[in-house]
């Protein structure tokens, strides 16, 4: 455990991640600095509750001079570590961490960590409840919305924290050692910050890159790149499956859910499919996943069984918003890449008034082409990426270019009709209008509910 009492301590960005390091290390008696790009004017709602636990606020820019006079640098998930200041403390030898490894050092108990390009949320959400439902101590967080380190006071040897990690979070780890890593799939996503397809893969594999032979990692067996890297892995080796039984993992037999420990051990049953709520096939794969994790943590079958039966949709992950005029509206607002919109429009059959777009992450949309012709009636474009969606998509379906949500909304609930379905799926990050993916899923619903309001207003 390091020391850091009288430490100079530089925290970079003032995210939620950023805010919550800062008041945990000033707590545990470092002199710390926080230095953001942002206004003063910007983080006038966090300033406060910093200078009154004697935090100095860097605002509106980094000073090289702020950087160098420190003897530890921990960066937030959103701030690139090829930044100018941080490449050049780092080649001074400044020890730069990120605030998941700043965790980890001080965190109790055993880890389960998940990451993946998408699905990410709902297992760590579904794994929780199952540990809880086992009667184990159990801690929830990372990038699903409690920074790690707000769970450190809260932990103890008997401990289980179940944790959501990123690619931007892995990126900046070092002793980061997860008892369980999983890695629920690896589809291009976040190309504008990691550059190529194989670096934000390597970015991923950095889950396992701590563990040992004492350690488990899980691996989806249908996931081409997730699955390769297993021999990178010094730890025991599990699989899920859709398609196909594994040597010793989860997979699907005869419409079940079913666990092998061992190869040589026998095949358990969990539960049917058919208790699985959760819409569409990748929510079975997240099962899956939580399914084999939670064996290697010695939960017991039942207690799954329970827990997955009354597991609901998590927030903005493919959300039953209402049925308006037999129009059904879905809040997926998380599906911030093409993968996760893909698997989003493969949960309904045909009929989608699908809304897309946003912030572009280098992606290519023409990887929907075939489910957009299938399935979908037609899209509603928004956002910064609105132009290069329309390019790439012109031809395959109907597409109106509506500029900002709320036209979207509209436009897409007047022209779906009975049976048919309103998806926000947009394949894009929200920064370009929002503060972030939940804030745009909230306005979605806002307006969705504003509409009903509107048309029961005409028709009254």
């Amino acid at each position: 455990m390091m020391e850091l009492k009288g430490k100079k301590v530089l925290v970079v960005g003032l995210g939620k991640s950023g805010l919550a390091a800062a008041l945990f290390l000033r707590r545990r008696g470092a002199h710390v600095t926080v230095s953001d790009i942002r206004s003063a004017e910007a983080l006038a709602k966090d300033i406060p509750a910093l200078l009154e636990e004697g935090i100095m606020v860097e605002a509106g820019g980094h000073g090289l001079l702020t950087f160098r006079r420190q003897d530890l640098i921990v960066v937030s998930p959103g701030v690139p570590l090829d930044t100018p200041e941080l490449a050049q403390v780092k080649s001074f030898g400044l020890p730069v961490i990120g605030e998941l490894e700043l965790a980890a050092r001080f965190l109790k108990g055993k880890t389960v960590a998940i990451t993946g390009s998408n699905g990410k949320t709902t297992t760590t959400a579904l794994l929780g409840d199952i540990l809880q439902e086992a009667g184990r101590h159990t801690l929830v967080g990372g990038n699903i919305g409690v920074p790690v380190v707000a769970l450190i006071d809260e932990s103890s040897d008997e401990t289980w924290s179940v944790l959501e990690v990123s690619s931007f979070q892995l990126e900046s780890t070092q002793q980061f050692h997860p008892n369980i890593a999983v890695i629920l799939n690896i589809t291009p996503d976040h190309l504008d910050r990691h550059g190529t397809f194989e670096n934000y893969a390597l970015a991923k594999e950095r889950i396992f890159a701590a563990q040992d032979d004492h350690d488990f990692v899980v691996l989806n067996a249908d996931n081409a790149r997730a699955a390769a890297a297993a021999v990178r892995s010094t730890a025991a080796v599990y699989w899920f499956s859709l398609e196909h039984p594994v040597q010793q993992g989860a997979w699907v037999q005869e419409g079940h859910v079913v666990y092998r420990a061992a190869r040589e051990a026998a095949t358990e049953s969990v539960m049917p499919l058919s208790e699985i709520t959760l819409k569409g096939e990748h929510n079975v794969e997240n099962v899956l996943a939580a399914v084999c994790a939670a064996r290697l943590a010695q939960a017991p079958v039942d207690a799954i069984r329970r827990a997955v039966a009354s597991f609901k949709a998590v927030e903005h992950r493919l959300e039953y918003v209402t049925t308006i005029n037999g129009v059904e509206f879905y809040n997926d607002s998380k599906a911030t890449n093409v993968d996760a919109t893909a698997k989003a429009i493969a949960a309904f059959s045909s009929g989608i008034h699908l809304i897309l777009g946003g912030k572009d992450k280098n992606s290519d949309y023409t990887q929907l082409s075939q489910l957009l012709r299938a399935r979908v009636r037609a899209v509603y474009t928004i956002g910064s990426a609105a132009a290069k969606i329309e390019s790439h998509l012109r031809g395959v379906v109907t597409i109106q270019s509506c500029e900002t949500l709320d036209r979207a909304v509209s436009a897409a609930a007047d022209a779906a009709r009975p049976g048919e379905v309103v998806l926000l799926a947009p394949a894009c990050s929200s920064f370009d209008q929002f503060e972030n993916y939940e804030h745009r899923g909230r306005v979605f619903k806002e307006l969705v509910n504003e509409w009903r309001g509107w048309k029961v207003w005409q028709n009254a």
